[in-house]
Protein backbone atom coordinates (compact mmCIF):
# COMPACT_ATOMS: atom_id res chain seq x y z
CA UNK A 1 0.00 0.00 0.00
CA UNK A 2 1.25 3.45 -0.89
CA UNK A 3 2.05 6.08 1.70
CA UNK A 4 -0.61 8.46 0.42
CA UNK A 5 -3.32 5.78 0.65
CA UNK A 6 -2.24 5.01 4.21
CA UNK A 7 -2.49 8.73 5.01
CA UNK A 8 -5.96 8.90 3.45
CA UNK A 9 -7.04 5.88 5.49
CA UNK A 10 -5.79 7.55 8.68
CA UNK A 11 -7.54 10.80 7.76
CA UNK A 12 -10.82 8.96 7.13
CA UNK A 13 -10.49 7.04 10.40
CA UNK A 14 -9.81 10.31 12.22
CA UNK A 15 -12.92 12.00 10.79
CA UNK A 16 -14.93 8.88 11.56
CA UNK A 17 -13.77 8.94 15.19
CA UNK A 18 -14.62 12.65 15.44
CA UNK A 19 -18.22 11.80 14.49
CA UNK A 20 -18.49 10.12 17.88
CA UNK A 21 -16.79 12.79 19.99
CA UNK A 22 -18.87 15.16 22.04
CA UNK A 23 -18.44 18.41 20.17
CA UNK A 24 -19.88 21.80 21.02
CA UNK A 25 -22.89 22.05 18.72
CA UNK A 26 -22.59 25.71 17.80
CA UNK A 27 -18.84 25.40 17.32
CA UNK A 28 -18.57 22.11 15.44
CA UNK A 29 -15.61 23.04 13.22
CA UNK A 30 -13.72 24.71 16.07
CA UNK A 31 -14.31 21.69 18.31
CA UNK A 32 -13.20 19.31 15.57
CA UNK A 33 -10.03 21.34 14.98
CA UNK A 34 -9.25 21.10 18.69
CA UNK A 35 -10.00 17.38 18.95
CA UNK A 36 -8.46 15.95 15.78
CA UNK A 37 -4.74 16.23 16.71
CA UNK A 38 -5.19 13.87 19.66
CA UNK A 39 -7.26 11.41 17.64
CA UNK A 40 -4.79 11.45 14.74
CA UNK A 41 -1.89 10.97 17.14
CA UNK A 42 -3.56 7.90 18.68
CA UNK A 43 -4.22 6.44 15.23
CA UNK A 44 -0.63 7.01 14.18
CA UNK A 45 0.66 5.47 17.38
CA UNK A 46 -1.48 2.36 16.91
CA UNK A 47 -0.08 1.99 13.37
CA UNK A 48 3.54 2.73 14.44
CA UNK A 49 3.61 5.85 12.26
CA UNK A 50 5.96 8.55 13.50
CA UNK A 51 4.52 12.08 13.85
CA UNK A 52 7.38 13.42 11.73
CA UNK A 53 6.68 11.03 8.83
CA UNK A 54 5.27 12.09 5.47
CA UNK A 55 2.27 9.79 6.02
CA UNK A 56 1.38 11.63 9.23
CA UNK A 57 1.94 15.04 7.62
CA UNK A 58 -0.36 14.24 4.68
CA UNK A 59 -3.06 12.77 6.95
CA UNK A 60 -2.85 15.86 9.16
CA UNK A 61 -3.14 18.16 6.13
CA UNK A 62 -6.18 16.25 4.83
CA UNK A 63 -8.02 16.24 8.15
CA UNK A 64 -7.28 19.86 9.04
CA UNK A 65 -8.19 21.25 5.63
CA UNK A 66 -11.30 19.08 5.32
CA UNK A 67 -12.53 20.41 8.67
CA UNK A 68 -11.72 24.00 7.69
CA UNK A 69 -13.72 23.55 4.47
CA UNK A 70 -16.41 21.22 5.87
CA UNK A 71 -19.33 23.54 5.06
CA UNK A 72 -18.31 23.85 1.39
CA UNK A 73 -17.61 20.11 1.19
CA UNK A 74 -21.01 19.18 2.66
CA UNK A 75 -22.79 21.69 0.45
CA UNK A 76 -21.19 20.06 -2.61
CA UNK A 77 -22.13 16.56 -1.38
CA UNK A 78 -25.73 17.64 -0.73
CA UNK A 79 -26.01 19.13 -4.24
CA UNK A 80 -25.18 15.77 -5.79
CA UNK A 81 -27.06 13.30 -3.59
CA UNK A 82 -30.71 12.89 -4.51
CA UNK A 83 -32.91 11.95 -1.54
CA UNK A 84 -29.87 12.02 0.76
CA UNK A 85 -28.10 14.61 2.86
CA UNK A 86 -24.80 14.35 4.66
CA UNK A 87 -26.38 13.48 7.98
CA UNK A 88 -28.27 10.50 6.53
CA UNK A 89 -25.18 8.92 4.94
CA UNK A 90 -23.46 6.24 7.03
CA UNK A 91 -20.65 7.68 9.18
CA UNK A 92 -17.79 5.86 7.47
CA UNK A 93 -19.15 6.51 3.97
CA UNK A 94 -19.51 10.19 4.89
CA UNK A 95 -15.93 10.34 6.19
CA UNK A 96 -14.64 8.90 2.91
CA UNK A 97 -16.76 11.41 0.98
CA UNK A 98 -15.54 14.33 3.08
CA UNK A 99 -11.89 13.59 2.37
CA UNK A 100 -12.42 12.80 -1.31
CA UNK A 101 -14.61 15.84 -1.97
CA UNK A 102 -12.15 18.10 -0.17
CA UNK A 103 -9.41 16.77 -2.45
CA UNK A 104 -11.55 17.17 -5.58
CA UNK A 105 -12.42 20.75 -4.69
CA UNK A 106 -9.19 22.10 -3.24
CA UNK A 107 -6.17 20.10 -4.44
CA UNK A 108 -4.37 19.44 -7.71
CA UNK A 109 -4.54 15.67 -7.30
CA UNK A 110 -6.03 14.16 -10.48
CA UNK A 111 -9.73 13.37 -9.98
CA UNK A 112 -9.30 9.79 -11.25
CA UNK A 113 -6.74 9.16 -8.49
CA UNK A 114 -8.98 10.65 -5.79
CA UNK A 115 -12.03 8.67 -6.89
CA UNK A 116 -10.06 5.42 -7.22
CA UNK A 117 -8.50 5.87 -3.78
CA UNK A 118 -11.94 6.49 -2.22
CA UNK A 119 -13.35 3.36 -3.86
CA UNK A 120 -10.37 1.20 -2.82
CA UNK A 121 -10.61 2.45 0.77
CA UNK A 122 -14.36 1.78 0.75
CA UNK A 123 -13.70 -1.79 -0.44
CA UNK A 124 -11.42 -2.28 2.56
CA UNK A 125 -13.61 -0.75 5.27
CA UNK A 126 -17.24 -0.69 4.06
CA UNK A 127 -19.96 -2.91 2.66
CA UNK A 128 -19.94 -4.04 -0.97
CA UNK A 129 -22.41 -1.47 -2.41
CA UNK A 130 -20.54 1.47 -0.89
CA UNK A 131 -17.97 1.63 -3.71
CA UNK A 132 -20.68 2.09 -6.34
CA UNK A 133 -22.52 4.62 -4.17
CA UNK A 134 -19.36 6.68 -3.62
CA UNK A 135 -18.31 6.39 -7.25
CA UNK A 136 -21.64 7.81 -8.40
CA UNK A 137 -21.51 10.76 -6.02
CA UNK A 138 -17.83 11.55 -6.62
CA UNK A 139 -18.22 11.30 -10.38
CA UNK A 140 -21.18 13.72 -10.29
CA UNK A 141 -19.26 16.13 -8.05
CA UNK A 142 -16.21 15.95 -10.31
CA UNK A 143 -18.36 16.70 -13.38
CA UNK A 144 -20.01 19.58 -11.52
CA UNK A 145 -16.65 21.05 -10.58
CA UNK A 146 -15.39 20.75 -14.17
CA UNK A 147 -18.54 22.42 -15.51
CA UNK A 148 -18.19 25.16 -12.91
CA UNK A 149 -14.62 25.75 -14.01
CA UNK A 150 -15.72 26.10 -17.62
CA UNK A 151 -18.49 28.56 -16.77
CA UNK A 152 -16.09 30.75 -14.77
CA UNK A 153 -13.52 31.11 -17.58
CA UNK A 154 -13.58 34.48 -19.37
CA UNK A 155 -14.91 34.39 -22.90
Amino acid sequence: MGQRRKAREMAIQCLYALDFCELQEGYKEYSMLNEYPGVLSQLASSENIAPESSVYAFADELVKNTIINIEDVELEINKHTDNWNCESIAHLDRSILHIAVYELMFTDTPPAVIINEAIEIAKKFCSEPTGKFLNGILDAINKGIKEGDRSEQPQ
